[in-house]
């Protein structure tokens, strides 16, 4: 730059304005060298490899069975198009089971939000015993879904322990046909599934909390706040990036819901009790009746509806909570 230009920009003439300089001890963020690609590689690429080789390739391939009619055998070679998934959504077994779904979606949230909430605002006070409920309660979470399941199933038969203790006490009039009635089976799922999830819910609620200042409590206490006035509006309001991080993964589950139907009911009985899920559905028309191409179908359909709904719930729900973790990459 001349010297008269110089002039001009010092004193804001002819429209020229100097460079932007970088202050001292902050330098503009570069790029990585070849030395830190090598070690993105190194250290992103075997959890890469397997992400694509057990979850995308699967879903490409099912996505691709999906159009044929294929018996799980030898190269796939009857091509029907869409006919599978025509037939799956108006298949009123699958519909059904879309119901049950949905059904066990709401039951989850607000049977098992609740009193999680009220066991972790508990454990979180100081008691006698703390630790011990704690592990109790968490206890059902870590059992196998099969210990479970065979346990449950053998207790609520209708000659099992339930049944004979109520006749034991004098309460025969409440002994139901807990299983295998269409109008008690689903809420038997229900109380199944509380019992066994509601240990990973107060867990996660308990760590949230851990995170609130005390201050806050002690301020709330000082200005004359009962103690559910202070839980109402602060504990709560606190607490929610944690309640919709559980909720995320409650909502889910329920949607993939497999494992604890197929051990308790079985692929034929849950579509009469009316307990039968998309994925019992899926397997009961696809491997066991070996037409693995319907069954891919219907994996790809439970496929997509889990991304929509993961999908819909981060773009209304989760957006608050990640929109904080994004920061804007400088310019170099």
């Amino acid at each position: 730059m001349s010297s008269d230009a110089r002039g001009l920009a010092e004193h804001g003439g002819g429209g020229i304005t100097p460079p932007p300089s970088v202050p001292q001890g902050r330098r503009r963020p570069r790029g990585l060298g070849w030395a830190g690609r090598l070690e993105v590689m190194i250290l992103v690429g075997p959890a890469l490899i397997f992400f694509v080789g057990f979850v995308i390739f699967p879903v490409i391939m099912a996505a691709y069975y999906g159009f044929f009619r294929w018996s799980g055998f030898g190269p796939a070679t009857d091509f029907i198009g869409l006919q599978n998934y025509v037939t799956i959504f108006t298949d009123p077994i699958f519909q059904q089971a879309l119901g049950h779904n949905a059904f066990i979606v709401v039951a989850s949230l607000v049977l098992q939000g609740p009193v999680a909430i009220l066991l972790a605002l508990l454990l979180n006070r100081r008691m006698r015993g703390q630790s011990l409920i704690r592990v109790l309660i968490f206890v059902p979470y870590v059992i196998a879904e099969v210990i479970v399941g065979t346990g449950f199933s053998l207790m609520l038969a209708t000659n099992g322990a339930v049944n004979g203790f109520l006749e034991k006490v004098g309460l025969t009039w409440l002994a139901q046909d807990w299983l295998a009635d269409p109008s008690i089976a689903i809420w038997t799922l229900m109380a199944i599934l509380t019992w066994k999830y509601i240990g990973f819910a107060v867990i996660l609620f308990l760590a949230g909390l851990q995170g609130i200042p005390q201050e806050l409590y002690e301020a709330a206490a000082i200005d004359g706040a009962s103690y559910w006035q202070i839980q109402r509006t602060i504990t709560l309001p606190l607490l929610g990036p944690t309640l919709r991080i559980w909720a995320f993964l409650s909502i889910i589950g329920a949607l993939q819901l497999f494992d604890l139907v197929y051990i308790i009911w079985g692929q034929y009985v849950s579509s009469v009790a009316g307990t039968n899920t998309m994925a019992i559905y899926m397997v009961a028309t696809g491997r066991n009746s070996g037409n693995f191409g319907y069954g891919s179908a219907v994996a790809v359909v439970i496929f997509v509806i889990s991304l929509v709904v993961a999908l819909i719930y981060q773009r209304t729900i989760l957006r608050r909570d990640t929109a904080g973790a994004i920061t804007e990459r400088g310019v170099k």
